[in-house]
C-alpha cells in the first residue's frame, strides 16, 4: 500500500507517518507544497533514526503523484484511491480495501482539495468520531487507517516477536532530505521539500 499526504503542514505528523510506513513497509508520498522543509529538525525527530528505512517520494503536485502511482499498477489509479476526510464517505471499518490501494490524506488545516472530494466515483473514507470533535490528528488517522486497511486487504503485517535490532544505518545522521526521491529525477538529486 501507498500513503499520500497532500500538502502536509506540520512536520511532526509527516515524520510520524514516515516512521509508520517504515514499520510496515509501505511507501510514503508527500505532495508539495509542504509546510516545512525536508531539513526540518521536527520532521527528522518525529521519524527518529528510521529515515534509512523510509521509502519517501516527494511530488511537485498531486497530478504528478497520481500519474506516478498509476505506473506499474494492475488497476486504474481511480479504483485504488481511498480519500480520507473528516466529512462524509464510508466508515473506515466498513470500507473494503485491496493490497494495492492508495490511502490519501489532506493537510491538517484544509483537508483534501474540494475538487478531489467532489468526484463521486472516488471512494471517500472517514474515521468515526464523536459529535463536537472536528477531526483527529493526521498522524493518528494515518496510523489507524494504514493498519486497518492492510488487515482488511489481507496484507501480511510485519512479524515481530518483541525483539529489536537496530538498522545498520541507525547511528548515521540521515535526514529525510537524504532519502527523498523525486519521480523522474536522478537518484542523487534530493528533494527540497517546499
Amino acid at each position: 500500500m501507498d500513503v499520500v499526504l497532500v500538502h502536509p503542514e506540520i512536520p511532526h505528523n509527516s515524520g510520524c507517518a514516515g516512521r509508520l510506513t517504515a514499520a510496515v513497509g509501505a511507501r510514503l508520498h508527500l505532495v508539495q507544497p509542504l509546510g516545512f522543509s525536508l531539513d526540518d529538525r521536527h520532521l527528522k525527530r518525529a521519524g527518529l533514526d528510521y529515515w534509512p528505512l523510509v521509502d519517501l517520494v516527494v511530488h511537485a503536485h498531486l497530478a504528478g503523484c497520481l500519474a506516478h502511482l498509476e505506473q506499474g499498477g494492475t488497476r486504474p489509479i481511480r479504483e485504488r484511491l481511498r480519500l480520507f476526510s473528516a466529512r462524509g464517505g464510508t466508515s473506515l471499518f466498513e470500507t473494503a480495501f485491496a493490497a494495492d490501494d492508495v490511502l490519501v490524506f489532506g493537510s491538517e488545516s484544509k483537508g483534501l482539495p474540494a475538487s478531489l472530494l467532489e468526484d463521486a466515483d472516488l471512494t471517500r473514507v472517514y474515521v468515526p468520531i464523536r459529535s463536537g470533535i472536528r477531526s483527529l490528528n493526521l498522524a493518528n488517522t494515518v496510523s489507524i487507517a494504514l493498519y486497518t486497511a492492510m488487515d482488511r486487504a489481507g496484507v501480511r503485517l510485519p512479524d515481530n516477536d518483541g525483539t529489536y535490532a537496530a538498522h545498520p544505518d541507525a547511528a548515521a545522521d540521515i535526514w529525510p532530505r537524504d532519502v527523498a526521491r523525486l519521480p523522474g529525477a536522478e537518484d542523487d538529486e534530493p528533494a527540497t521539500g517546499r
